[in-house]
């Protein structure tokens, strides 16, 4: 969609304004006009010319001024005097109603692009966000939508100005066709030379637009990251980078605001120029008739001198538009759908969970990127059971769990719940029937009560006191200043960060979803608040399909399985007991952070682990000297051949170097 194309098509959501603007415009150019034809006759009639020969005269100008022939006395120069503050007066009643309804459409016209916006961004995929700074979102849908609304508005006067030149010109024409076609040529190089200053409008506008998004993007960044900005000293440099930028944006404006306060003085000293040329050549042109027809002389210059104003004013618009015209191609390309992601929505409403999910050979990667995050992944979750997942950052955790609310679908394979596709469901069912639980939990800036009943518009105040309390929640609320309606500010601010989370499964608990995910939940918190919290989600799971992801692996050996990943695959599957027992990765996970003799952990499965050790060592070591021996006997037959023993060789050397260190730092910790 073009610039021009976006503003003609909200433009069209309002024929009838559009009309109606229209139908002013044209009725202002008229009475203005049939008031400067009759106030030279009436001036003159007023000076004692009651008699003024019309010979050589359009029709038009002959009839106004027959009203002034003869000795009729004051009474018809009372009325023509009537007849020009009549017609002065409706002109400027209809730029009143014209100017309230143009600012009426612009307004409707923002509010539309506005609203626009704001439902792509509620739709966009999430991936949208990714790949765009807020700074910018929050520029775009704000400055720029209104300055893309200022370019509807001053289309808007373009148009009526536009008409009142073309009444202007049907006027001087029907006075002297000759005399016009000199002035309009003059008044064509007067627009020309203007069309170098709107040039320069446009290439202003478009520095200021960058110039504003780069500020907005600037100051989002300060207000969201004060807390580091303080804990780091760094007040200082960021106060010159926003000081830089603001410079930067006000000199932008002002160079803008400095081109457009040109156009005036130059418009009208060029239009003085034109007046005295026409001047010139109506003497020239009308030298033999000049004392006959100086009334329509006179008429014709006073009529010329109120439509160069109007062509000075046109010319302003003009420049106007084209400032704004960067920003109205930033909103086109903004509210431009085909170029963003969005999820197709299936048709099928989710009820209820009856046997579980599955994944069936799911593969992931990114929008943009060729690594696969998740790399055929099996798994199924029945009903009513925990799954979690364990395993080094990276190992794709968290987007396996961003798969099944379905902030992203998979590039392979499928996720069914019930045997049916996750794509086939309605989305919004079936994220209403998701808990979600983050380690970076949001909470709106405003009172507890609403944070918790956010999501749900047929929640009671017991409910809401009632998942309180079932969250561990009930006690810190009730002591703060205003309880339930206490304001905790912007993300939470005045609370703890286990007063967060147990805000956060409280919000969970009173949504009673059927599919719960926990994604580290407790992994920033204290001993205090992790137990807190803890005992609060072991309330939340009970009898839920529940996916928890924990660093903390004390946390998840409750759970019916555990699915260890590494590099997006899942390398072992079992419950807690069933890990230890095969001393392999998840073995290696939990020695890292617990005593060996601790929680359970009994010598005789520690000498199991150092003994599958032992084992994996050996198993990898004795391959890695074959390898080598073939290459260093010579024994390969080709450099092919020769280039993969080696590699093989390489990656063996690299487990075992793992394995050694695991083993080594183990030891130390016994």
């Amino acid at each position: 969609m073009s610039p021009n194309q976006l503003l003609l098509s909200y433009a069209l959501r309002y024929p009838s304004w559009i009309v109606f603007t229209i139908i002013l415009g044209f009725s202002s150019a008229l009475f203005n006009g049939v008031g400067i034809t009759l106030i030279v006759p009436l001036v003159l009639g007023f000076l004692g010319q009651d008699n003024i020969n019309l010979e050589g005269g359009p029709p038009i100008i002959q009839k106004a001024l027959s009203l002034f022939n003869g000795d009729r006395g004051g009474n018809h120069l009372a009325l023509m005097m009537l007849a020009v503050i009549l017609a002065i007066v409706l002109k400027n009643i209809a730029n009143y109603v014209n100017l309230l309804t143009s600012s009426l459409l612009s307004r409707k016209l923002v509010n539309d692009i506005r609203k626009a916006g704001i439902q792509l961004l509620l739709e966009v995929d999430l991936d949208y966000y990714a790949k765009i700074k807020v700074g910018e979102i929050i520029n775009r849908i704000g400055g720029e939508v209104g300055r893309a609304a200022g370019a509807i508005r001053i289309a808007i006067q373009v148009f009526t100005t536009s008409v009142t030149i073309l009444v202007f010109i049907g006027i001087l024409i029907s006075i002297s066709w000759k005399l016009t076609i000199a002035s309009t040529a003059l008044l064509l190089l007067v627009t020309l030379l203007n069309q170098y200053f709107v040039r320069r409008a446009k290439g202003f506008g478009k520095v200021l637009s960058e110039k504003s998004g780069a500020y907005s993007t600037a100051l989002l960044e300060i207000l969201t990251g004060i807390r580091l900005i303080k804990a780091v000293g760094n007040e200082k440099v960021e106060y010159q980078r926003i000081e830089r930028l603001i410079d930067e944006r006000e000199r932008a404006d002002y160079q803008s605001q400095a081109n457009f306060a040109a156009i005036g003085p130059i418009n009208e000293v060029a239009g003085i120029l034109a007046i005295l040329a026409i001047v010139y050549l109506g003497k020239t042109l009308f030298l033999q008739e000049i004392e006959s027809l100086s009334t329509v002389l006179l008429i014709y210059l006073a009529v010329l001198f109120r439509l160069l104003p109007v062509v000075s004013q046109l010319n302003t618009q003009r420049s106007g538009f084209a400032n704004s015209a960067p920003s109205t191609a930033i909103v086109a390309d903004f509210l431009q759908r085909n170029d963003k992601p969005f999820m197709a929505n299936g048709q099928s409403l989710y009820t209820k969970i009856e046997q579980g999910i599955r994944l069936e050979d799911v593969s992931f990667a990114y929008p943009g990127h060729e690594n696969l995050v998740l790399n055929e992944v099996n798994l199924w979750v029945p009903k009513g059971t925990t799954l979690a997942l364990v395993g080094a950052s990276g190992a794709g955790k968290s987007t396996l769990a961003d798969l099944m609310p379905r902030f992203y679908d998979p590039i392979k394979g499928r996720i069914t719940l019930d045997g049916k596709d996750l794509r086939e469901y309605d989305i919004r069912s079936l994220r209403q029937a998701m808990g979600i639980v983050s380690q970076d939990t949001f909470l709106f800036n405003t009172s507890v009560r609403n944070n918790i009943a956010y999501g749900r518009e047929d929640v009671t105040e017991d409910e809401i006191v009632e998942a309180a309390k079932r969250a561990n929640a009930y006690e810190f609320i009730v002591q703060l200043p205003q309880g339930f309606d206490t304001e905790i500010g912007d993300r939470g601010v005045m609370l703890s960060g286990g007063q967060r989370q147990r805000m956060a499964i409280a919000r969970a608990l009173l949504r009673n979803p059927d599919i719960l995910i926990l994604d580290e939940a407790t992994s920033a918190l204290d001993t205090v608040s992790e137990r807190l919290v803890q005992q609060a989600i072991d309330e939340l799971c009970r009898d839920r399909t529940t996916i928890v992801i924990a660093h903390r692996l004390s946390t998840i050996q409750k759970a019916n399985q555990i699915a260890v990943m590494d590099k997006g695959r899942v390398v072992e599957l079992g419950t807690h007991e069933e890990l230890l027992k095969k001393g392999g990765y998840y073995t290696r996970l939990y020695w890292m952070q617990f005593d060996r003799n601790a929680d359970g952990v009994t010598n005789a499965a520690v000498n199991d682990v150092l003994v599958q050790t032992s084992y994996e060592i050996r198993t990898r070591l004795n391959p890695m000297i074959g390898f080598l021996g073939l290459v260093v006997d010579d024994l390969v037959e080709s450099s092919e051949e020769r280039q993969e023993l080696t590699e093989e060789a390489y990656q063996s050397a690299i487990r075992l170097l793992k394995n050694l260190e695991v083993l080594e730092e183990n030891i130390k910790s016994a």
